[in-house]
């Protein structure tokens, strides 16, 4: 258990820094070319079919409005967190459920709090350090890619910012092999377009479908701002050029 225990903070110390819509699958053949914007790491993948969010804030709401709602306890719950777990909170921004995830976790779990500013990172690394959590490293990560190690963590949150994700297929094509056989990414967000900072949950379920997961849980949220569901990996993973993108089709209700 040590032994393992031991390559396990190894492999986290290695990578750490500190109005409504249907969705349907189909294939069209969408390009790109060196002027749409996209970053060469996501070339390989379809490109989303939907707006993406402007990142306008490190926090969804303040902490103390949070814990009032009883927010995080009720969502860890939800997810079962526990005890010795290992945990990643990607887009941690100022790291409220960071160190809620620490607590929860306990002195034998570990958490990896990743974002991809590097000011934001910087910050929350001070928190780490000045509230002594010792089971918390932090990590830089890209939109594209949050540069988790394979096959460690029992469950990813992505809290209130999957509709800040550009490049959906790519991101969670490489979040996939991070997780453990029985592991789960759990997202948190608002049942409203993305473009409007949230995510429809049938897009949602569509785009994690699309490269390999499947939806185990969904559950109405309001104390979290919108719903909770969680994915496992099902299946193999496609190949970059084989995912089947997801087309959002708005429609006034």
């Amino acid at each position: 258990m040590l032994a393992r225990r031991s390559r396990l903070l190894l492999a986290l110390a290695a990578v750490a820094v500190t109005a409504g819509a249907a969705v349907v699958a189909g294939c069209d053949g969408m390009g790109a070319d060196e002027s749409d914007g996209r970053t060469h790491s996501a070339r390989a993948f379809p490109a989303a079919d939907r707006p993406v969010a402007a990142i306008i804030s490190t926090r969804w709401s303040d902490e103390e409005a949070r814990d009032r709602l009883n927010e995080s306890d009720q969502i860890m719950t939800m997810a079962d967190v526990r005890p010795g777990m290992t945990v990643a909170d990607i887009g941690a921004g100022e790291g409220y459920y960071t160190v809620r995830l620490a607590r929860r976790v306990g002195p034998e779990g570990r958490v990896l709090a990743e974002d991809i500013v590097p000011e934001i990172i910087d910050a929350l690394g001070r928190r780490i350090n000045r509230e002594n959590w010792q089971n918390v490293s932090v990590k830089l990560g890209t939109p594209d890619d949050a540069k988790l190690p394979a096959a460690s963590f029992d469950r990813i949150f992505l809290v209130h910012m999957y509709h800040e994700i550009a490049e959906p297929y790519a991101f969670l094509w490489r979040l996939y092999p991070a997780l453990k056989p029985d592991g789960e990414v759990v997202v948190v967000d608002a049942d409203r377009l993305t473009g409007n900072h949230g995510t429809p949950p049938p897009l949602l379920k569509c785009e994690f479908e699309a490269v390999g997961f499947r939806q185990s849980h969904f559950r109405d949220s309001p104390f979290a701002g919108g719903y909770m569901a969680r994915f496992r990996i099902s299946g193999k993973r496609p190949a970059p050029e084989a995912i089947n993108p997801c087309h959002v089709q708005v429609f006034a209700k």
